[in-house]
């Protein structure tokens, strides 16, 4: 893969994977309430999803999903309705004893399956695959190229945001701060849930 286009990746990949979505703010959440170690499973779990939704994409899931209207609804409607269900239970959460009786906790495969329903890395995964990929007759050699770097990508992001709740976990404790945290980590996924239905 020439440089230009290895840099354009690079370029790609940190301004998708260190913008707030779904994933960061999860990861986010996740670690203030819970702790940084049990939000590690849900920080492991999204370079897994994503790079399993990155292959299938490239052996033409993509090309299906865009051709087929009816499937791209049905993905983002089970996207909208998960993230409006995870606003709600994380606007419910106001101490961290509420928290790790696991009012908040999103495990491992949930945190695979989520790739599936996510807009944002939909759009990513088709970007990657439709630019970076496909028509090129290293394909293979690209995709061992491509694939390693969006899961260091993947992975160092949201395990940056998942550290940064753990480090404000203590400061949220007193109070209210946790219940207001939470409310505005539920407002970002709700409003998450709008862009993917004006999408």
């Amino acid at each position: 893969m020439p440089l230009v286009e290895f840099t354009a990746l690079l370029v790609l990949a940190t301004a998708m994977s260190f913008t707030p979505g779904p994933n960061t703010t999860l990861s986010t959440a996740l670690a203030a309430n819970r702790g940084l170690p049990a939000a590690m499973r849900f920080v492991v779990a999204v370079p897994v999803g994503w790079s399993l939704l990155l292959l299938l994409c490239a052996a033409g899931l993509g090309a299906m999903v865009v051709a087929m209207p009816p499937l791209r609804w049905a993905i983002k409607a089970l996207g909208i309705g998960y993230l409006l269900w995870l606003a709600w239970r994380l606007a419910q959460s106001a101490s961290l004893s509420e928290a790790d009786a696991s009012r908040l906790s999103v495990g491992f495969w949930q945190g695979v399956l989520l790739q599936f329903v996510n807009i944002k890395a939909w759009l990513l995964a088709l970007t990657i695959v439709a630019g970076w990929v496909l028509g090129h007759e290293d394909m293979p050699m690209r995709l061992a190229v491509v694939l390693p770097v969006m899961l260091a990508f993947a992975f160092g992001s949201n395990f940056t945001y998942a550290a940064l709740g753990a480090l404000l976990r203590h400061w949220l404790a007193r109070g209210r701060r946790l219940l207001w945290f939470n409310r505005g980590m539920a407002a970002i996924l709700v409003l998450t849930a709008f862009w993917m239905a004006a999408s």
